[in-house]
Formats: C-alpha cells, structure tokens, sequence
C-alpha cells in the first residue's frame, strides 16, 4: 500500500453442524407434507446453513422431478433441544433437468422470426439508434435528421451502422458466399451495371443488386461481392479440340436446269416483231 496502511482481512467462518438438529432427521421427514410417503426417498445428507440451522436432504421419486431432492430446514432456540421445522422446499440435485436459463425476448430473436402481423416495439436504450438531433458523422443521416417537424425521431448511430455492415459482410451477400467464391475474379458487383450504390457512409462499401436474374435481387451487397450475373459478363464459346474442315466446291461439272420463262418475257428463237420504223 502507498500510504503504508495495514491490510485488513475478515476471514469467514463456516457455519458449524448443529448435532441436535443434524439428529432430528424423523422430524424433518415428518415435515414433508402434503405428498405422498412413497414420493419421499432414502436420506441423503445433512447441510449446516448457520448456527442451529440444519437443512436435512431426502431424495424425491416424485415423476418428473429425477434428480432433485426434498429439503428440510430445521433449528432450535439457545439452550434447547426441541427441533421445529422452519420450511420444506424441493431442490435440484447435480443430475436433476432442469429448463433452460431464462433469457430475454429481444436476445432470443432470430432472423426471420417476424411475420406478417407481428409487432417487434424497439428498446428505448437501443444502442444501434440515436435522437434524430444529434450530429452524426454520415451526412446523409443529418441530410433528413435536420428536417425541422419531418425527420426520423431516431437515426442509425455509429455503432448500429457498424454492426450492419459486418453482419451483412460476413452474411451470404458479402464476399466471402458461396456463389461469389465461384464467380469469375473480375464479377464484382461494384462494377455491374445493375449495382446500385447505397448513400452516405456505407456508399463506399453497399449497394443493391437490381439485376431481376441474379440472386441478389433486391438485397444489399457488399461492392466485392460477385455473381455469374454480372452486366459484363461475357459467354466464351467452348474449345471442342477439333479443327473444322474447310468447304470444298466442285464446279469441274455443269448440270443443266430447266427454267420455265415468266410472263412477258421473249425467247431469242422467236422471230423478231416489227417496231413501224426501218
């Protein structure tokens, strides 16, 4: 210590057996009321909760409750050896079942767990949202937020803008999905034509697919995301391995046709008509 104090410690003394309560097992076993004899099992063990205060523990074979145990509080006054029964409860043992820890509603949602009709009130603490006056370093928040009487009562805070971008970065439409490790290395959607950039901060890295064919359609993507979709992908025409055969024409030969002469038409056996004129 700086100032040289000395250090005290308070040393905890553990609660003693109180060998007249810890006797009274009959009388704690009597207690347990309200049950059947036969839901009452062998003794198991004695508990020392304080000076004069014995919990006695009995097993339970009641259906549906393996593992636990009856508990049996009992103590007595100074100087007495009369035990009186303070409570009964029933307690889980190492090996009961037990159900599941509670947790709140807003941690055991899940993606997609809102339907049509259902309501999700958000929380009035909500760490991912802000009062739509406070200076935020997106300028198309504070674009909207400033609307005096139209902005949003409450705008994405830094921290909700960064928990969205690496929720959606590491989901299936960031770089790393499937359909965009086996894309072609140069399908990004930062350089398609059917990309849609998003506005403010999260325009250097988001956009949405608008391509009606791809995947995405319709979804925020990450700008190194990538499909088979992409506005200039190009369809290269298979290599079948084999050289074409050039065409060869064979005009050592001359094959006579008959053409029927259309109408009007003069044929030089015929004889001359005369024109009035020398």
């Amino acid at each position: 210590m700086g100032n040289n104090e000395p250090v005290t410690r308070t040393a905890v003394r553990a609660a003693r057996l109180d060998q007249v309560c810890a006797a009274a097992v009959e009388v704690a076993r009597a207690g347990i009321g309200d049950v059947d004899p036969g839901d009452v099992g062998e003794y198991l063990q004695p508990v020392a909760e304080g000076d004069r205060l014995v919990t006695h523990l009995f097993e339970c074979r009641m259906a549906g409750y393996r593992g636990w145990r009856w508990g049996v509080t009992v103590t007595r006054v100074p100087r007495s050896r009369a035990v009186t029964v303070c409570e009964t409860v029933l307690l889980p043992g190492p090996d009961a079942l037990l159900a599941p820890g509670w947790v709140p509603w807003h941690e055991r949602l899940k993606p997609g767990d809102l339907g049509p009709g259902d309501l999700l009130p958000t929380h009035a603490e909500d760490e991912r949202l802000v009062p739509g006056y406070v200076l935020s370093d997106d300028p198309a928040v504070e674009e909207v937020s400033w609307e005096l009487g139209l902005g949003r009562p409450r705008v994405l805070s830094r921290e909700g803008r960064a928990e969205a971008a690496q929720r959606w970065y590491d989901g299936d439409h960031g770089p790393h999905a499937a359909i965009s490790a086996a894309a072609p290395a140069a399908a990004r959607c930062g350089t398609c034509g059917f990309y849609l950039p998003l506005a403010g901060a999260m325009r250097q890295a988001f956009g949405v697919c608008a391509n009606f064919y791809a995947p995405d359609d319709g979804r925020a993507v990450s700008a190194d995301h990538g499909c088979g979709a992409h506005s200039e992908a190009l369809v290269e025409s298979a290599d079948t391995g084999a050289d074409e055969l050039p065409t060869i024409y064979d005009d050592s030969e001359i094959e006579s046709v008959p053409v029927n002469p259309a109408a009007g038409s003069v044929h030089t056996d015929e004889p001359a008509e005369p024109y009035g004129h020398s």
